[in-house]
């Protein structure tokens, strides 16, 4: 055999290996593109973008193309090298075997591995580009493809495996969860969090962030006047429930704004509060945050009364609290007990006992149980049976709590100390 000969021969084979390579990677290039991110860019008008997602739309076809010609010139190669092989040393049988057993080796990290390796890593960047020749290739051999498929999809019916139909890559609520979480440079931190909040708003019912019953600032219409007036005066609250006598009882929530204009026109009393209250309005304990966002919105409410089965009163819930269980604590001039939610420096937090536990879990990045009551008054009280003494100590969740202060058959301040484990890690 000519050098002549045998070079074009040696060329032959290494364009036969470079094509197998291509379609190797052709393949996993377009398997493991993001869809959501080509629609994108076909909405934009990328031309390749849209051929990919088109590919991509009949599976069958695109690997029936892709694999065709990748057979062919991977045999088309063995075949060659055999005769080079056999050119060069006869009819050898060593020989055959060693050609074999290289030209293996070669297909294996030349022509397979590598060149996936490469469209994996670089996956979205590729398929609209090789989205062309893929495009073109099916055109032109499309009767080969579909002729292949034909006797595929036939012994997929003898098997029973007929594929279903395509969902357009639809994704479930925890899968777009897990997404937002794992976006990483191209989600802000801040919006992350929101996007993740959102999620769990099905989650988390208004019992999980109401201000509790006892917390409510409320006005007692049978209080002397001086003290309603001083109330009033020192509030921070635009909007108050009122009483009459009977806690137990809200007869109405007061705005301060019609407080205001009316006592512009004549001079402030008690007694005409009656006429300015707004009907108070009732959500159950169980509604779903994202439910009463929904509510508050057809009824044009922005505070509501929490009650349970039998209608008593645990608590109130606000437009603001559920758009802060969104986005974070607003920074207000109210005082606001969770902004002594932190570690100090000997690993400790002095928090309130009607701290609530959700806030406490996100503030101190602790994994205190929420399925059962919310406040960590709460807490303490069902884990122990019993109203605790000042300095009874326990360990929840592998937080140790210290009871600090107890009054009222309450729980009012205990002392958290980081968990050891993560003390540990720090």
């Amino acid at each position: 055999m000519s050098d002549l000969t045998l070079t074009l021969q040696v060329a032959a084979l290494v364009v036969l290996l470079v094509l197998s390579g291509g379609f190797s990677m052709s393949e996993t290039v377009m398997m493991a593109s993001n869809r959501y991110r080509l629609r994108s860019l076909a909405s934009q008008g990328h031309k390749g973008a849209t051929l990919a997602l088109d590919l991509l739309a009949r599976t069958d076809r695109l690997l029936g193309v892709i694999l065709l010609f990748n057979n062919l010139v991977n045999t088309a190669a063995a075949t060659l090298v055999s005769v080079i092989t056999m050119e060069l040393f006869g009819d050898e049988r060593w020989a055959l075997g060693v050609a074999t057993l290289l030209v293996t080796f070669a297909i294996l990290v030349f022509s397979e591995i590598t060149p996936k390796v490469i469209g994996a890593a670089h996956a979205d960047r590729l398929a609209p580009i090789l989205a062309y020749p893929l495009a073109g290739l099916l055109r032109v051999f499309y009767f080969a493809v579909w002729f292949v498929n034909l006797f595929s999809r036939g012994l997929l019916w003898l098997m029973r495996l007929q594929p279903k139909a395509d969902d357009n890559g639809a994704l479930s609520v925890e899968e777009l969860r897990a997404m937002v979480i794992d976006s990483g440079q191209y989600i802000p931190h801040k919006h992350r969090s929101i996007l993740v909040n959102l999620f769990d708003l099905e989650n988390i019912t208004v019992e999980d962030v109401m201000t509790p019953r006892g917390a409510i600032e409320a006005i007692d219409l049978s209080d002397p006047e001086h003290e309603i007036r001083r109330q009033i005066a020192t509030s921070f609250h635009t909007r108050l429930a009122v009483y009459d006598g009977d806690s137990e009882h809200v007869i109405g929530v007061l705005h301060q704004r019609r407080l205001l204009g009316d006592t512009l026109d004549e001079p402030f009393a008690a007694e005409r509060i009656r006429d300015l209250l707004m009907r108070p309005y009732f959500v159950p304990a169980d509604t779903p945050l994202y439910s009463q966002i929904q509510f508050f919105q057809e009824n044009q409410q922005r505070l509501a009364f929490v009650v349970d089965e039998y209608g008593e009163i645990l608590g109130l819930i606000t437009l603001e609290d559920i758009i802060e269980e969104l986005i974070g604590k607003f920074t207000t001039s109210i005082p606001d007990a969770g902004d002594r939610m932190h570690w100090s420096e000997e690993g400790s937090a002095l928090v309130d006992g009607s701290a609530n536990l959700r806030e406490l879990n996100r503030r101190l990045d602790l994994s205190l149980p929420t399925d059962g009551p919310k406040t960590l008054n709460g807490l303490i009280l069902e884990y122990l049976q019993d109203i605790p003494e000042t300095g009874v100590s326990m360990k929840i969740a592998d937080t140790p709590i210290e009871v600090v202060q107890t009054q009222d058959r309450m729980v009012r301040t205990a002392r958290l100390f980081r968990p050891l484990a993560r003390s540990a890690g720090q």
